[in-house]
């Protein structure tokens, strides 16, 4: 809600820069001191001031681009120790690296020492920062009172980021809406508290600091007769585009010639995140590929004896921006599958379309069994390896679905697909994707490369377990 404070920022990096710093030194001295594993002498353990460098140059590449600094992450203190923990072990991943390409001379020992004292101060930075800043508030309460235009889900959403920060001293008043029919006294965007004609006087009633539109795009007309109603009023004015109801979400805003020119159709992850993003699929992918190439000759293998036809499947998809591509998969169904699409294809209660059932007759014995262990999934690092297709991402959708889509259910082509996501590692077959286009729009809304790692670390359990896969 707040833009995030400069001066914090800087000097949290700093903090932790100079907290990381004092780490190493510190296990430095307990390697030297402690009485364990084989003693060593001062010239074996001390380390030379450009190990203190690459430790900084490391720590604090890292932990920007894991966005320890992203205020989404910094509001709950559960949220930032997670993101503080992921960060810290990343960085030690890439300090080991360069460890066994440079400069393999430190102590084991020492390296573990690093680690948990690092991750204690870093930790006991936070907590005792916390502290300060709720004791010094308890002194000097100002809580900023926002009163919301709207009671839409737009409206909601502002909400639950009101409720979020409120210990940044953020408090929701209420909200003020003319579509009031179908509102409850419960209502998740707050209080209402009257039409929109009376935001005025309960800006000057109940002492409201800050007034968010939340309209949609329809009441242009509303917004901009009270945005002058409020000229005489102190109070801060600001409008939460409903953008979404139009085209992707994460728009994008520059300057072109003095006017504000807002991107609608721009790829969601742009910019040094796509670069990331892409060089993570590249790294990850090729190692991938040299791992299991043994376990894709033997699937191959099985496929071809378990029935007629092609190892590989190859099925035309929908990719990001709409895109179509041809996805690579081991086939685990009998030749010609998609013939039998009638009959296996139903209509939920609600009408929507259901093409995945646990007991589909098309499905190969040795189709089962790589389906349920996601060995059919193998083939698509070669898509990933193209470009067509990221590690992590919503899953690419079938053409003759996406032409049975709502238009909101096209946000999720706003990103590139993926082999595994936030819909996979959540219920996967149990919950199918066309129906629950939520799971890709969060991840859309909130992806950052710590998001793809957890997505990753959490596919494996899921793969394990075999849940929801037929």
């Amino acid at each position: 809600m707040r833009k995030p404070d400069t001066n914090t920022i800087f000097f949290l990096i700093i903090a932790d820069l100079l907290v990381t710093l004092v780490a190493f030194f510190t296990a430095v001295q307990a390697r030297y001191w402690l009485p364990f594993g084989v003693q060593l002498t001062w010239n074996e353990v001390a380390q030379p001031w450009v190990m203190y460098v690459l430790v900084a140059l490391i720590w604090g590449v890292t932990f920007t681009l894991m966005q320890v600094y992203d205020t989404r992450y910094t509001a709950r203190a559960a949220t930032e120790a997670q993101v503080i923990a992921w960060a810290v072990g990343a960085a030690y991943l890439v300090f080991a690296g360069v460890l066994y390409l440079t400069y393999r001379e430190l102590p084991r020992r020492l390296f573990f020492y690093f680690v948990i004292s690092n991750l204690t101060l870093l930790i006991s930075l936070r907590v005792t920062l916390r502290s300060a800043l709720r004791f010094a508030g308890r002194q000097n309460a100002t809580p900023r009172r926002i009163l919301i235009v709207g009671a839409g889900r737009l409206a909601q959403q502002v909400a639950q980021g009101v409720r979020a920060q409120s210990a940044a001293g953020l408090s929701l008043v209420g909200c003020v809406d003319d579509e009031i029919g179908g509102l409850h006294a419960d209502n998740p965007a707050g209080p209402l508290l009257g039409a929109v004609q009376d935001a005025p006087a309960l800006v000057k009633t109940r002492s409201v600091d800050e007034v968010i539109f939340a309209l949609p795009l329809r009441s242009h007309g509303t917004i901009e007769w009270l945005v002058l109603a409020l000229q005489d009023c102190p109070v801060r004015v600001r409008v939460v585009p409903d953008y979404l109801d139009l085209a992707m979400s994460r728009a994008t805003v520059e300057d072109f010639n003095g006017l504000p020119l807002v991107g609608l159709r721009d790829p969601a992850i742009a910019g040094f995140d796509r670069v990331v993003k892409r060089f993570f699929d590249l790294v990850l992918s090729t190692l991938l590929l040299l791992l299991t190439w043994p376990v894709m000759l033997l699937v191959a293998l099985a496929i071809k004896f378990d029935s007629p036809g092609p190892a590989l499947f190859m099925q035309e998809r929908v990719g990001e921006n709409g895109n179509p591509f041809r996805m690579y998969k081991f086939r685990s169904m009998v030749v010609n599958a998609e013939r039998m699409n009638d009959i296996v294809t139903t209509r939920g209660r609600d009408g929507v379309i259901v093409h995945k059932t646990p007991n589909d007759p098309r499905v190969t014995r040795v189709g089962r069994f790589i389906r349920r262990t996601s060995l059919d999934e193998l083939p698509q690092i070669f898509n990933v390896l193209r470009g067509e297709m990221s590690l992590v991402g919503p899953r690419p959708e079938l053409p003759w679905l996406v032409e049975n889509y709502e238009i909101w259910q096209r946000r999720r082509f706003a990103v590139p697909p993926g082999i595994t996501g936030w819909w996979q590692i959540n219920g996967r077959s149990e919950r199918l994707m066309h129906m629950h286009t939520e799971d890709d729009l969060y991840y859309i809304q909130n992806y950052s490369p710590l998001l793809d790692l957890q997505i990753l670390w959490r596919t494996i359990g899921v793969v394990v377990r075999g849940r929801g896969a037929y």
